[in-house]
């Protein structure tokens, strides 16, 4: 295995314990689950850089890294989810899981038919929104618990504060931009889905 699968792989085992950080729902478990997202973004463009730079791309990190990307998200939003003091949106989240689902089973009919899917702009903004908005969040919700164990000024205290709106309104706006990026996806993929619904792909295999 590479360098770069290995920080692939690693990532997906940092999503599963930002998720049991968050759901923990402690002070020190909230930061940590903080520095461990700060791990996890970092390496998110650490690994392709080092497979680009040694040469070492392979088809399970084509595969491995967006699956790794979207382990991450969604391991963050459903924690958030399960924090009845945030309230956040269900139906947000399922339009966020659904997008992602969506893309993934678009990556693999696009392997079976002998096409890479590159990252493409929307998706990298999609990305960059995700993760701003998680940790906006995150950062809200430490200070929220933190303002309830002692005092703190009054410009934390306030922030602490807008943990519930604040967190409502960027997940809903997460899901947003993350639909628009899953529909631009489709839409630049149209003629590849159009062919494996018609019968040319068995024609092919024939």
């Amino acid at each position: 295995m590479t360098l770069a699968n290995r920080i692939t792989m690693g990532r997906m085992g940092l999503s599963l314990a930002i998720f049991v950080f968050i759901i923990t729902h402690t002070l020190w478990a909230e930061v940590g689950a903080l520095v461990l997202l700060t791990i996890a973004s970092i390496s998110d463009g650490v690994d392709g850089a080092i497979a680009r730079r040694t040469g070492t791309t392979t088809p399970f990190g084509a595969i491995a890294d967006p699956f790794a990307d979207k382990l991450l998200i969604m391991s963050v939003f459903l924690s958030f989810a399960s924090l009845k003091e945030l309230e956040i949106p269900i139906w947000a989240i399922f339009l966020i899981l659904l997008r992602e689902l969506t893309i993934s089973t678009l990556r693999v009919l696009a392997a079976l038919n002998g096409v890479v899917m590159k990252a493409e702009r929307a998706g990298k903004i999609k990305t960059t929104i995700q993760l701003t908005s998680a940790f906006i969040i995150l950062v809200l919700l430490i200070l929220n618990i933190w303002s309830r164990s002692q005092p703190l000024p009054w410009v934390l205290a306030y922030c602490g504060a807008l943990a519930r709106p604040a967190a409502w309104w960027l997940t809903v706006a997460t899901a947003f931009f993350t639909v628009i990026s899953g529909l631009i996806y489709l839409y630049h993929h149209r003629e590849l889905i159009y062919a494996s619904w018609s019968d040319q792909a068995q024609k092919r295999s024939d």
